[in-house]
């Protein structure tokens, strides 16, 4: 049968050569688009409300906190290397120590950073993009700590626990994995891009596109948790406070460390279902990593296995701890 036009002929060639599993990834993939675009539709004003926390959220809380930090970091990973070749632990133990204090995605930040400078294999990269992965100790001892915990005392003991999961998950990593990688895979790439001349001007341009980024993900996540919440309360009998905790959690860490403080506070589990919600860290967070880790070509698989082994452990070390 002929067909009635150009652009006709295009769509049918382009559905014959698409494999079917790709074709049904991108139907749903469009389903769900547009029925989250419906749901912004039909409650505007819960939205507008989400979106107003997150951004609420972003400028007072993260903000502050996270942009003097990344840029300072950019700063310092422009400036030429001393050398790439240098004992591999040292290079692990800045990318950890730039990574792992700055708070989310600083981790993902640093260690895309030293491998496009050639300080890191891919291999490396990867496996720390896993390890060099915790929130700022401003944000855990002071916002946690101090404010819900009650003392600094319990806020450092959380800390300590993040980090004893992060290192003992990267230490178990290697000495599972060394035995199967090539010598080549360990040795720091070739710079992927000539030296900057002007460290510190790169740094704040850099610095810029990953607050932009970091916003973006967590008032667009704010706003659909707020919505995805007032749609469950409606089509279920549920305790708000459980169903708050949980939407807001899976989607932006902040918010739903928040609910929990405010449905929780006091319950024996609380210390721990803190632990397990900045484990969990949320969509907006895990975004921001995938963007910065695909730009860098890095794998995801160690991260995301990092962070079901993160779920389980922070808990447990804290409880240990208290």
């Amino acid at each position: 049968m002929k067909l009635c036009c150009p652009d006709c002929h295009e769509r049918s060639r382009i559905r014959e050569i698409t494999p079917v599993p790709l074709r049904r990834k991108r139907m749903v993939n469009v389903i769900m688009i547009w029925a989250l675009i419906a749901l912004f539709i039909l409650q505007p004003g819960i939205a507008h409300d989400g979106a107003v926390s997150g951004a609420s959220l972003f400028a007072q809380a993260l903000l502050p906190y996270l942009l003097p930090y990344i840029i300072l970091t950019q700063w310092l990973l422009k400036l030429p290397a001393s050398g790439t070749n240098s004992h591999g632990w040292l290079r692990y133990l800045k990318a950890y120590t730039l990574g792992s204090f700055g708070g989310f995605p600083v981790g993902a930040v640093t260690v895309s950073e030293m491998k496009r400078n050639g300080q890191l294999s891919a291999y490396e990269s990867s496996l720390l993009l896993a390890a060099c992965h915790a929130p700022g100790p401003m944000f855990i001892v002071g916002y946690v700590g101090l404010e819900l915990f009650g003392d600094t005392l319990s806020g450092w003991k959380l800390l300590l626990a993040i980090h004893a999961a992060n290192i003992l998950f990267f230490l178990a990593v290697l000495v599972l994995l060394s035995f199967r990688i090539r010598d080549g895979d360990r040795q720091p790439s070739a710079p992927e891009r000539k030296l900057s001349t002007a460290p510190l001007l790169d740094a704040f341009k850099e610095s810029s596109s990953i607050i932009i980024l970091v916003a973006t993900t967590v008032v667009f996540f704010s706003s659909l948790g707020s919505v995805l919440t007032n749609v469950i309360q409606a089509a279920a009998s549920v305790e708000m406070g459980i169903v708050k905790t949980a939407v807001l959690s899976l989607f932006e860490m902040t918010s739903g460390v928040q609910s929990a403080a405010q449905h929780f506070y006091g319950s024996p589990i609380f210390p721990y279902l803190i632990a397990a919600i900045l484990s969990v860290n949320g969509l907006s967070i895990h975004m921001q990593v995938f963007v910065i880790a695909r730009s860098a070509g890095l794998s995801l698989r160690p991260y995301v296995i990092g962070r079901i082994f993160s779920v389980a452990a922070v808990p447990i070390f804290l409880y240990l701890l208290l």
